[in-house]
């Protein structure tokens, strides 16, 4: 149902963008015609003014007959019936045409009727830095004497010019699908990672889960055998595998399960507890593995009560703790840092690792990211552990800080709202 809905999304979405599109093409030949026509009239509308102060300087009356013919896009012949000057021609198409708003470079010719041709008269520029010559042909007209023709050779240009903002919007509309259609490409890929995604952790879910059904079976059968109960330190390890493979049970179940789909939110089941127990078990916990380890804490006498997830709590600071040992290229040395006041409980991870570049810092929250050094590429991982912990920390509405420390290593500081009694 979502994939079909989705594909109906993008369909409509897309028709509807080029429809658009289509409309705006149109509107804009349309806009294009009128402009056009428009040009057209201003034209014929001067050159019949320019023909009337002609025939005015010729103390004569203009003929009922419009003498304004257009003879093709650009090219207009106007019909005088007398003798004219070029210079007062051109005086008034400069004029007349300013008047009207034909601002446009134009060209004129004059029959010769002594040569039988057109002499061509001149080019006229609104740019006055153009001195480049002009010579184009002006064909000959029947059945007329004395006239002039006037042709506009940028009259197509000087319409684009004026339909700016239609051929901009046009040109945003275009970017506008091509930014869909690459959008809708890169979410159809996501999809597929996605789906690839769900599929491997299905996989591996399955995969961790069937080893260790038999590891809990065979642990817990072990813990109970009259050779281990008598034996105080190997019912204290065999506890400890039972222990552990209960809680990698439940990282399977909950972990794992979660991380199918980024849209399915995590259900924190908070409690309020001690904090201080918890943190000393996985320190005891983190030196049964790594034995090199030394931890201090600091200010421990608090009996601060916080609310939240215990079990995603234990995780935080477990992820804290391994990050510390994995980065460090010495004997590690983790310093917890308990500051209590009224409203919250601050917790500062302080380690001597190799530290993170201060370009780099902001980016260690982020899902699958794993800073390039030496000691990453030695060190398996995926960039899970961190995203993990900031989720948790947003879910939870707790402040997560990472800052380098002055000589080396890292600080991590974890801010929580303390429970009120």
């Amino acid at each position: 149902m979502k994939i079909n809905r989705l594909n109906s999304i993008i369909v409509i979405g897309l028709i509807a963008i080029i429809g658009i599109l289509l409309a705006q093409l149109l509107w804009t030949k349309e806009a294009f015609r009128i402009e056009e026509k428009k040009f057209s009239q201003k034209a014929h509308i001067a050159l019949y003014e320019v023909a009337k102060n002609l025939y005015k300087g010729n103390n004569q009356e203009i003929p009922v007959q419009n003498p304004v013919q257009k003879i093709s896009n650009d090219y207009y012949i106007v019909n005088v019936e007398n003798d004219f000057d070029a210079s007062i021609l051109e005086f008034y198409l400069k004029s007349v045409f300013k008047k009207l708003g034909v601002t446009t470079d134009f060209e004129y010719a004059i029959y010769n009727c002594q040569s039988d041709e057109m002499v061509y008269g001149n080019y006229v520029s609104l740019d006055e830095k153009d001195t480049s010559k002009h010579s184009i042909h002006f064909p000959k007209h029947k059945n007329l004497v004395y006239y002039f023709a006037i042709r506009f050779p940028n009259e197509t240009s000087f319409l684009f010019s004026s339909l700016k903002f239609w051929f901009v919007l046009s040109l945003v509309l275009v970017l506008i699908l091509l930014i869909y259609v690459y959008s809708i490409y890169t979410l159809l890929q996501q999809k597929k990672y996605s789906d690839l995604q769900r599929d491997f952790i299905n996989n591996m879910t399955h995969e961790f889960k069937t080893p260790l059904s038999s590891i809990l079976i065979a642990s817990n059968y072990l813990s109970k055998q009259k050779p281990i109960t008598d034996d105080e330190k190997l019912e204290k390890y065999a506890q400890i595998i039972v222990e552990q493979s209960n809680k990698l049970n439940q990282h399977i179940e909950k972990i794992l399960t979660v991380a199918k789909s980024d849209a399915t939110p995590l259900q924190l089941q908070k409690t309020t507890f001690e904090f201080l127990p918890i943190i000393k078990e996985i320190i005891e916990n983190c030196q049964l593995k790594h034995p090199m380890v030394v931890f201090h804490l600091e200010n421990q006498s608090t009996k601060t009560q916080l609310n939240g997830d215990v079990f995603h709590f234990s995780n935080i600071i477990y992820n804290l703790f391994d990050n510390a040992i994995k980065y460090c290229d010495k004997t590690p040395e983790i310093t917890l840092r308990f500051t209590d006041t009224k409203q919250h409980l601050q917790i500062d991870c302080i380690d001597n690792g190799i530290g993170i570049e201060p370009k780099k810092i902001s980016f260690i929250f982020d899902k699958f990211y794993r800073i390039p050094s030496k000691k990453s590429n030695e060190i398996n991982g995926f960039g899970l552990g961190l995203y993990y912990v900031k989720k948790i920390c947003d879910l939870h509405h707790w402040k997560i800080i990472a800052k380098n420390n002055e000589t080396f290593g890292t600080t991590i500081t974890l801010v929580l709202p303390i429970k009120n009694e």
